[in-house]
């Protein structure tokens, strides 16, 4: 099999679905190492990959592109590539890699009649394709079982070697946050990306205040939404007065390059089910995340320099793979995959409910030690 000499990565999701594509880029480097690699994605979520040193070229592209910029990619892309890697099962990112490449590997949706019947046309364009599995299989296998023939023709085993997540090149602190900072420091993330993966707020003041009382001072990280803002306000004006003025909060002002500063510097990490969580394990810092209905089998972040395909079990209360600790709460429908208890994005999770501080205390006393 021809090697490629023009490769295209496509991942029209967010922020967290492009950081978890970094193990793909750079074990297609492994086997293609004078090949030119792209990068598709939305706008504003490449993040990512800033300073990646395998992406010759970030090709973004609105969410909801007009007519106007659908012409313009297609001038752009129109089977420029040798190969289009698709690591997204949506529609458009199938329509994309079909633009830009005659050969394409892709990841389908198959586990009912229907999403297989949807997805046949998608298995027939693909030269290759991985089927998505929620449960047992990690998203980060999933996308490396996209190079399983190119592995293969070569005589290698794609799974041998430690896998690493690549973070983005990091980039100074502001002045204001770096003059604020001392040692030791621990950065905590309370807000995900939906409702349902939120931690109850009296929860996290508990937290909040028996570390800095153990002598840690404490940074809030957020993104720059409204509600992230809104969760972490909402947390601070339940704390005792002279706990809250030994926090740091930063606001949502933090790049992700900026961020990776920040948790490389940290002594541990503790966040929800969300992209900086993975973030803070790629950069290798201690790290403990709060699992409620997402299977950590299939989306828990990656403990860098792991060797196989399972880090997690699907449920325990409490499971350390090297640098990262995930916690969940009790339940025999732990997890149940769905959008909290409701299976609404602004529902609530028992699950999360009943993962109490006490448990994230010991958690913290395990990290701290190890």
């Amino acid at each position: 099999m021809k090697d490629p000499a023009r490769v295209l990565f496509i991942a029209t999701r967010q922020i967290g679905d492009v950081l978890v594509t970094t193990p793909l880029i750079s074990s297609a480097r492994a086997i293609w190492p004078n090949a030119q690699f792209d990068f598709l994605g939305y706008r504003g979520k490449l993040d990512m990959l800033k300073g990646n040193p395998d992406i010759h070229e970030l090709i973004e592209t609105p969410e909801r592109p007009n007519l106007w910029e659908y012409l313009k990619l297609f001038n752009q892309l129109f089977q420029r590539y040798d190969l289009a890697i698709i690591t997204q099962p949506s529609d458009r990112s199938y329509f994309f890699g079909s633009l830009a490449a005659l050969r394409r590997v892709g990841v389908v949706v198959e586990d009912t009649p229907r999403s297989k019947k949807n997805s046949a046309w998608k298995r027939a364009i693909s030269m290759h394709w991985v089927p998505v599995d929620y449960f047992h299989q990690h998203v980060i296998v999933e996308k490396l079982r996209l190079l399983e023939p190119f592995y293969q023709d070569k005589g290698l085993d794609l799974f041998a070697h430690p896998i690493s997540v690549t973070p983005p090149k990091a980039q100074t602190l502001t002045p204001l946050i770096q003059s604020q900072i001392r040692q030791p420091y621990i950065v905590l993330h309370p807000g995900p990306l939906n409702a349902y993966k939120r931690w109850p707020l009296s929860y996290w003041q508990e937290l909040i205040t028996h570390l800095v009382n153990d002598g840690n001072q404490i940074i809030l990280s957020s993104s720059p939404a409204r509600q992230d803002l809104e969760l972490n306000k909402d947390i601070l004006s339940l704390l005792d007065i002279n706990i809250r003025g030994s926090l740091i909060n930063t606001e949502g002002r933090l790049s992700l390059p900026q961020a990776v500063t920040l948790l490389k510097g940290a002594t541990l990490y503790i966040g929800v089910d969300t992209s900086v969580s993975h973030l803070s394990a790629a950069c290798e810092t201690p790290t403990i995340v709060l699992f409620g209905a997402t299977p950590p089998t299939n989306f828990g972040p990656w403990p860098n320099g792991f060797v196989g395909q399972k880090p997690y079990q699907i449920r325990a209360r409490m499971q350390i793979v090297n640098n990262v600790c995930i916690l969940q709460g009790p339940g025999d429908c732990v997890p149940c995959r769905k959008a909290g208890c409701e299976d609404k994005s602004d529902s609530r999770s028992e699950c999360l409910d009943l993962l109490k501080p006490n448990q994230v205390i010991e958690a913290v006393q395990r990290m701290l030690q190890r």
